[in-house]
């Protein structure tokens, strides 16, 4: 049979497998990402479970930096947290029955808030810019000088034209101010629609220090990068066997004539 020619399969590595999915070391490693994917996504829910609070919008007072029916995510604090600028939500019953409000705050306690003044709020004799109002007036009609008590907090919407907020409520006995101890919470961002953070109040800065932003991006970073890590850490083992496969192509070779 000298005409004859055969072939051999070479053996793999010696005989020697070297295990599923790129051998244990590589399964470990794989299994330390996807563990540290889910505690990072996990504990990204788990924070803002915690830290933030859910609200629906249910008017347009606050328009257009919040439209009505919008979905805004409120980072729970304290109201001496509360700083000028801030969105805030809070409860008072002189103004609405068993529901939560939602305003922006112009003024704090020792401060002197009127309107308008060249078209723009002011506060302790320092016109206001509003970036946030889009062109809008900063006022419908205007309101006199109001000195705000300590412990209080002046609030407008950011629809001026319509708003129910302090200047509805000038002739209360506490002049349209609301107690810090009201407030339960400042706005974040707009999550439906997907509008993002809220725009910073740049235009208070010189009448004291604004509020810090709340850890809603950290959140979103722990969140999206588990997600990453326990994805590429459970897709290790079938791309490891397909590369381990590919290279490991059965060999073949002349056996010889016989």
């Amino acid at each position: 049979m000298g005409g004859e020619s055969t072939t051999r399969t070479a053996p793999r590595s010696g005989g020697t497998g070297r295990g599923p999915a790129g051998g244990k070391a590589g399964q470990r490693l794989s299994g330390l990402i996807v563990a540290l994917g889910l505690v990072l996504f996990l504990g990204g829910f788990a924070w803002a479970a915690v830290v933030y609070r859910p609200y629906t919008v249910p008017t347009s007072s606050m328009a257009p930096t919040i439209g009505m029916g919008a979905r805004v995510l409120a980072q729970r604090v304290d109201g001496g947290e509360v700083r000028r600028g801030d969105v805030v939500v809070f409860h008072d019953r002189t103004w609405v029955q068993n529901a939560p409000v939602i305003k922006r705050v112009v003024a704090v306690g020792g401060d002197t808030v009127s309107c308008c003044k060249q078209g723009k709020l002011t506060v302790n004799g320092k016109q206001i810019d509003e970036p946030y109002l889009k062109g809008r007036a900063a006022e419908a009609g205007g309101f006199p000088a109001v000195e705000v008590p300590r412990g209080r907090l002046f609030l407008l919407g950011d629809e001026r034209q319509g708003s129910l907020d302090s200047t509805a409520h000038l002739t209360d006995a506490a002049e349209g101010t609301v107690s810090r101890d009201a407030v339960s919470a400042r706005v974040d961002a707009v999550v439906w629609p997907v509008n993002g953070m809220l725009e910073r109040p740049t235009g208070f800065e010189a009448l004291g220090a604004l509020s810090p932003p709340g850890p809603l991006r950290t959140m979103l970073l722990m969140i999206v990068s588990g997600a990453v890590l326990v994805l590429g850490g459970a897709a290790y083992g079938p791309v490891a066997n397909l590369l381990g496969g590919s290279r490991a192509r059965t060999r073949t070779e002349p056996a010889g004539a016989r």
